[in-house]
């Protein structure tokens, strides 16, 4: 095996990695979240700070994600942070919002509103893109492994 073949393996196999990474970080955050709503705690949270942050540009698409830090004081008297993305654009600074938290893990909380059915519509569709990402890798380090095999059939 040359260094073009290896070449053809090993950046699909790293796609592969990312999209397994991406698989496990959906259903994990997705989780934290139902459950959170289903058998959490609530909390008053004060938005603290509000901002934005771009990514992209140049030749790319410009995206924009709107973040919000609360701060919540937990049953047990614990002050809590977190800083949220995609939450409500309608939230300002100074605004009190009621935020969902397991009692072991108040640092995942979310001051989404429950939505179930919304969490599990965004949570099968990037699930979705990442199984076809996944698809697309391997398809393409089959198709490669069928040409190299064919071309050293060929080749003397």
């Amino acid at each position: 095996m040359d260094f073009m073949e290896a070449f053809f393996y090993v950046i699909p196999a790293v796609f592969v990695v990312v999209g397994v990474l991406g698989v496990v970080r959906t259903l994990r955050r997705s989780s934290e979240i139902s459950r959170a709503w289903r058998h959490g705690r609530t909390a008053e949270a004060r938005c603290l700070r509000s901002y934005t942050t771009t990514s992209g540009g140049g030749e790319t698409s410009v995206t924009t994600t709107l973040h919000h830090v609360y701060e919540f004081t937990t049953a047990e008297g614990r002050a809590v942070r977190i800083d949220e993305r995609n939450g409500a654009p309608t939230v300002v600074e100074g605004d009190f919002v009621t935020v969902y938290y397991l009692p072991e893990r108040p640092e995942k909380a979310t001051a989404q509103p429950p939505a179930q059915r919304r969490l599990a519509v965004g949570t099968g569709c990037s699930l979705a893109f990442f199984v076809v990402f996944i698809g697309f890798s391997l398809a393409f380090m089959g198709a490669a492994h069928f040409i190299f095999s064919a071309w050293s059939d060929v080749t003397p």
